[in-house]
């Protein structure tokens, strides 16, 4: 069965309305270079940005040495309607490089992350054939009521929240994975690498969380909870943002 009639380069705005109607996470990545639609029955029913993280160079030159910003895309957002079957995905990412091996003949590789803090391992990646090159630990915020806050949208309240901050607004602070993974359109690169790159990729099991707490500091806990429709802090108006700011006493002006 076909899932996706067809793809096709899409604006920006169009990608990120279904972005914002249907991924987890509504920040919009500075640095998107193209985005694609994958179409069915001429609906859009899939997206996917692709271009670069927070911080380029560096994140190709720790991977690859040799290689450049021109030689790789890092995938900023991508997601599915919900009513549309699980491989849906992975179908769509098989596309997808076809298109990018046709028309970008200078792209090496196309790098991601699955957000193991949010309960993903990577299946998506991993039905579409993407290496494993291991995992880091990062950290985010929740709101009380369950918003993902990323830690480079804290500047919103003058930086990272304090001890004090976490508990009057009963915010959570959460460490866990995010695993890496790479498809190598050019396979010769991977020689270069300073990762080891497979097929043995993490599952349910490995998905691990602790959080922060004032009698004990961090211990470990379950998956956090989220409210995927929750924009409260997203959408907080300049008032309201000072208010959450003046709580942050030690980084407020």
């Amino acid at each position: 069965m076909i899932n996706i009639d067809y793809i096709k380069f899409i604006s920006q705005d169009e990608c990120f309305s279904l972005v914002y109607k249907y991924h987890y996470s509504k920040i919009k990545p500075k640095l998107t270079k193209i985005c694609i639609g994958g179409y069915k029955n001429n609906k859009l029913v899939a997206v996917m940005s692709l271009g670069w993280g927070v911080r380029p160079k560096h994140t190709i030159k720790k991977l690859f040495p040799p290689l450049d910003t021109k030689d790789y895309w890092e995938i900023g957002k991508m997601c599915v309607a919900d009513e549309m079957p699980k491989n849906t995905e992975s179908e769509f990412i098989s596309k997808i490089i076809k298109l990018i091996k046709k028309n970008f003949p200078n792209i090496k590789c196309i790098f991601t992350w699955a957000d193991g803090i949010m309960g993903k391992p990577g299946y998506v990646y991993q039905a579409a054939n993407f290496l494993y090159g291991g995992y880091i630990t990062t950290d985010t915020y929740f709101t009380s009521d369950g918003e993902k806050v990323h830690p480079r949208t804290t500047g919103k309240i003058g930086g990272r929240p304090t001890k004090n901050f976490l508990k009057k607004n009963n915010w959570t602070h959460v460490k866990g994975k995010q695993f890496r993974y790479l498809y190598p359109i050019d396979k010769s690169i991977l020689k270069y690498s300073t990762v080891d790159w497979g097929l043995k990729h993490p599952k349910e099991k490995d998905l691990k969380w602790s959080m922060w707490t004032l009698e004990e500091g961090w211990i470990d806990c379950e998956r956090p909870y989220y409210n995927r429709d929750s924009l409260f802090f997203y959408n907080k108006n300049k008032k309201d943002l000072f208010s959450l700011r003046k709580d942050n006493k030690r980084l407020a002006p």
